[in-house]
């Protein structure tokens, strides 16, 4: 028997890297074990502000992958400063109060003209070449997934044209995610971010979300099935990793401004003070993408003695980095709008089998994760000397070297596990 047909409509495929890869890669990879066929609909010459080759392997052979060009804005603004638009493209976006004038008028453009982002140009190629390939090729169910959003206009006009099932996928919000509020929209932007999504979320057969908080935002602007379909991890064969030899204090992952967390700096700055040897066994590891104004405040501080700035590293050594470091930190922006997001890399930290440090907004829905797998601890952003204190006892622990974690309940956010309730749903 042949297997369904499922088109999935992406943005960041191999070789992209970064999380925004992850969730549709693990899927595809495991949706034919259940009996369906993934066709992938990626862009040809996308402008990915991370990029990691070593995932080009791990693309399903059993999957079929289309690939159509895309003209991005971001392509002709980077003639006028490359490094910026990587940044902004990245999420990287700078304080208001250390915006230069380039950092505004780029944001300004992006928010204003790109709407709902810099890839809305490649909706309607898309929806010209997708109508005759669905067609051809009996598919009857499609799948975008965002941000970038306008893969979700894409599906809006599929939708709109032929009799098919459409599942609008959303790894993160859209107009409550954080980053929205920096774009300095204008009052027509903002309304047209905002009919847009409510048009999405009201044309969709099913939204699939990876949090709680999302599918409770969601519910207020409409009555479509929801479901939450977190991210996970993968079985990852990775050589057995021996512990750092020195306290290690890990970020893997874009460490943004609004996430430059001082509880963290002043506990690790007291403690250094007070407790012997602290500052001989302290190492401070983050790997990725990290804003300057993290950097600068780790120097003011006088950590920059203790700090290892790898940037970004291909996926396999970032999880090796994970497995051998001590302790790894997971930092989410204090504010309303992130307590719906729950990181990707969360997942790979799970099991990991290293403890972990999470800092962020109170009631935030990775806390639960965390709390419920025994995997960490989480602390909210008024509990430092909460967070000192378990600081100080892992550090008691790695002397002793008992130092780990021992999660339970773990196998329910495997990849494998979780491709199938999506097929449960799309089936």
């Amino acid at each position: 028997m042949e297997n369904r047909k499922v088109l999935i409509i992406t943005y960041y495929w191999p070789p992209a890297g970064g999380p925004g890869v992850q969730r549709w890669l693990k899927f595809v990879k495991y949706l034919p074990d259940f009996g369906i066929q993934p066709i992938v609909y990626v862009p040809e010459n996308p402008t990915y502000p991370i990029v990691d080759p070593n995932l080009i392997k791990e693309v399903s052979d059993k999957a079929i992958v289309l690939k159509q060009k895309i003209f991005e804005p971001y392509q002709l603004a980077s003639f006028f400063s490359k490094n910026k638009t990587k940044k902004i493209s990245s999420g990287i976006i700078p304080s208001q109060k250390k915006q230069s004038f380039m950092d505004k008028l780029f944001l300004l453009v992006r928010g204003n003209l790109f709407i709902p982002d810099a890839r809305f140009l490649w909706v309607n190629p898309s929806v010209s070449f997708l109508e005759k390939y669905i067609v051809e090729n009996k598919i009857d169910t499609i799948i975008t997934s965002g941000p970038p959003h306008s893969l979700h206009l894409i599906g809006l006009e599929l939708k709109r044209k032929l009799d098919l099932k459409w599942f609008a996928d959303f790894r993160d919000p859209w107009t409550t995610i954080g980053y929205h509020k920096a774009l300095r929209l204008s009052n027509y932007a903002t309304k047209q971010h905002k009919m847009l999504e409510h048009k999405v979320l009201n044309t969709a057969d099913t939204i699939i979300v990876t949090s709680k908080t999302t599918k409770r935002e969601f519910e207020a602007i409409t009555s479509k099935p929801i479901t939450v379909i977190t991210n996970g991890y993968d079985v990852e064969k990775i050589e057995e990793q021996s512990l750092d030899t020195k306290f290690s204090l890990a970020h893997i992952g874009s460490f943004l401004s609004e996430r430059n967390p001082m509880i963290l700096w002043e506990s690790l700055v007291e403690l250094i003070s007070e407790v012997p040897d602290f500052k001989t066994h302290l190492e401070i590891k983050l790997i990725g993408a990290v804003s300057q104004e993290v950097l600068e405040t780790v120097s003011q501080f006088g950590l920059d003695l203790y700090l290892n700035n790898l940037g970004y590293l291909a996926h396999g050594k970032a999880i090796s980095h994970q497995r051998k470091s001590q302790v790894l930190l997971l930092i989410e922006i204090d504010s309303e709008d992130t307590k719906s997001i729950i990181p990707g890399k969360l997942f790979e930290y799970m099991v990991s089998n290293r403890p972990i440090l999470a800092i962020g907004p109170r009631d935030s829905d990775f806390a639960e994760i965390i709390t419920s797998t025994n995997t960490g601890v989480f602390f909210n952003y008024s509990e430092k000397v909460k967070l000192k204190s378990v600081i100080l006892d892992f550090y008691n622990q790695f002397l002793q070297g008992k130092l780990q974690a021992k999660g339970v309940g773990l196998q329910q956010y495997s990849r494998k596990n979780l491709t199938k309730e999506l097929v449960d749903l799309i089936k």
